[in-house]
């Protein structure tokens, strides 16, 4: 699977755990930065693996940083992008079995590597169960398609 990952200075260290996990897991990854700990400004980044999602350059994004608050809500930005801050195990699961979330946030400063990597393994092998469940996607992209003005 091909999977845009990005972080800012405070989801780096996690970030770089991550990667080396995905690419264990034989993954394609698209590493959009930060390359650092050097103060950044989390929208950037948020925006770069957004739009990968959103076009469909990629068929999933994971974002880090402190909280994973900031990145969610750029992420949600994007028309086809489904965000979830996943820092616990039930969410990441949930996220993918009832809302085929196809971004996963975590927040760097709030959970450590253990519970990063069992979260990012849950969360890709989880499949997004469908049925009752697409109705309800499909009302949320009945709602992007009316604020964007598409709704023709």
């Amino acid at each position: 699977m091909k999977i845009a990952i990005g972080s800012d200075h405070a989801g780096f260290g996690l970030k770089e755990d991550v990667l080396e996990l995905l690419k264990g897991l034989n993954h394609d990854i698209v590493d959009c930065g930060t390359y650092n700990t050097e103060s950044v400004d989390y929208p950037d980044f948020g925006e770069k693996v957004s739009k990968m999602v959103a076009a469909g350059e990629v068929e999933r994004g994971i974002l880090i940083c402190g909280t994973g608050l900031g990145m969610s809500m750029v992420a949600n930005k994007f028309p086809n992008v489904r965000a979830a801050v996943c820092n616990d195990l039930f969410s990441a699961k949930m996220s993918r079995l009832h809302n085929d979330a196809n971004v996963l946030v975590l927040g760097g400063r709030i959970i450590g590597k253990d519970l990063a990597a069992e979260i990012v393994r849950t969360w890709m092998s989880t499949a997004f169960e469908g049925d009752r469940h697409m109705r309800r996607l499909n009302k949320i992209k009945k709602i992007e398609e009316t604020l964007n003005g598409n709704d023709r």
